[in-house]
């Protein structure tokens, strides 16, 4: 199983199409808060559609939180400035893959002390700043994935 981390995300629909992404990926969503809206919020489950009951969720207060809990287990951490990309990560069983924030991605405390875990995918040059949240973790999970030989799925 991966891990997918969401630190303080702002866009339930994002929630909700990661979270459906989860749920047919088999695998486990945690969500650092505080996030932008109510996990309860109509736009998550109209995202998640019927899949929403179906997810693995965990809910944590903070990042130092989460990794207290997981203190023996391997993160990587995605943002735009990192150098190495997606591809280039040898995933694991049992990975933790953080995604930062919509509208400021990851904090600089945390990308400073994961510097060698920050990873990237890469994009064109252009004047949008980045791919959507949801579209960048499902490239990253299905990576993580096709590495593992796609375990548990048809």
């Amino acid at each position: 199983m991966i891990n997918i981390v969401l630190f303080r995300p702002e866009i339930p629909q994002n929630t909700g199409n990661i979270g459906r992404t989860c749920v047919l990926t088999n695998a486990k969503l945690h969500l650092i808060g505080p996030m932008g809206f109510s996990i309860s919020d109509k736009t998550v489950a109209r995202a998640g559609l019927d899949y929403w009951d179906e997810l693995d969720v965990t809910l944590y207060g903070s990042y130092e939180e989460l990794r207290e809990k997981y203190k023996d287990s391997r993160f990587y951490f995605s943002s735009t400035k990192g150098v190495k990309r997606h591809s280039d990560i040898v995933f694991e069983e049992d990975v933790f893959i953080v995604f930062g924030r919509e509208s400021s991605g990851l904090p600089e405390y945390i990308m400073e002390d994961n510097r060698e875990q920050l990873f990237r995918v890469p994009m064109a040059e252009s004047s949008t700043r980045s791919l959507n949240l949801s579209n960048t973790v499902a490239i990253v999970a299905y990576e993580a994935l096709r590495q593992l030989g796609y375990p548990h799925m048809k």
